[in-house]
């Protein structure tokens, strides 16, 4: 087998879709499985033919990566693919969509209003008093949470959505949700232990993600049996119903009430030494060099 590594791109997540490729590719090599590095944002895509490769291993996150983009090209190109085709990659990194597939499936989600225009000052602080607690403020169209605020005043509101118009034409408005917050990794329609993440920061942010130590991640979880078992079914529900497949992430809260409430879908999650697939798949007994390899054995 001949694996290209896509890795890099040009979405603002580069960097560390670069350490992420760099990390399979170490796999690949313990693997003894032939590989290359390739970057979308340095090569031309139609240079992967000519390349006799087998299978490309999608390390890019974020836009031109994760939202189908490259999924469509690929298909174009015959070339088989980890992850999600290209409708389940499209939906996913779309939050506000994927939020509305969930609303429509009765799948436990915080309530959220969908922004496309700068907010005048009365419209801020009518959704400031509709909402009566935090608001967090999201770019519908990043991950790793770049571009996100939590706000609580129709001041912040509006500098916030200012600054994630920046970066995508929609922007999500979500009730900010006071509680444990978790993630589950989905791996060949198996939901892996799930982790719960508690961080000193505001929320959990790209710093707490990528940047400093500060973050603490516990998995086992503390949960139940039963409660597991109830987060793996929501999961997995929340994983196919926006048409994801192979293997990703899903992200959740849990409220004070004990109710969790589904945030949002990861096709590519990171692969990094910090990211959170890789601990949850070493607490079910898979190491990294085998992670990757299960991943692969997930492109039918």
């Amino acid at each position: 087998m001949r694996v290209a590594v896509l890795m890099g791109g040009k979405s603002a997540e580069r960097d560390v879709s670069l350490a992420s490729g760099r990390a399979v590719c170490e796999a690949l090599t313990k693997l003894n499985i032939e590989h290359l590095e390739f970057d979308p944002a340095e090569q031309a895509l139609a240079e992967l033919q000519a390349m006799n490769i087998d299978l490309a291993f999608i390390m890019l996150h974020g836009r031109g990566g994760e939202d189908g983009t490259i999924q469509g090209a690929l298909e174009c190109l015959g070339i088989p693919y980890t992850g999600s085709g290209v409708l389940g990659s499209a939906l996913a990194m779309d939050k506000i969509h994927t939020k509305e597939i969930w609303v429509a499936r009765q799948l436990p989600t915080p309530r959220f209003l969908r922004v496309n225009a700068p907010l005048k000052e009365n419209e801020a602080a009518n959704i400031v008093a509709e909402f009566a607690q935090h608001i967090m403020v999201k770019p519908s169209r990043e991950g790793s949470s770049i571009g996100m605020a939590k706000v609580d005043s129709s001041e912040a509101l509006i500098d916030a959505v200012n600054s994630a118009l920046a970066l995508d034409d929609e922007v999500l408005l979500e009730a900010y949700v006071t509680g444990q917050e978790y993630t589950v990794a989905i791996l060949d329609e198996v939901a892996l232990p799930s982790i719960r993440m508690v961080t000193p920061h505001v929320f959990y942010d790209y710093a707490a993600k990528y940047q400093d130590n500060t973050t603490e991640y516990f998995c086992p979880s503390g949960l139940s049996d039963d409660e597991e078992q109830q987060l793996a079914e929501l999961c997995l529900e929340a994983f196919h119903s926006v048409s994801a497949s192979g293997w990703g992430r899903v992200d959740v809260m849990r409220d004070e009430s004990g109710k969790f409430m589904l945030l949002e879908v990861n096709t590519v999650p990171g692969m990094t030494t910090k990211s959170l697939v890789p601990k949850a798949a070493q607490q079910a007994g898979i190491d990294f060099a085998n992670l990757v390899l299960k991943i692969i054995q997930t492109v039918r």
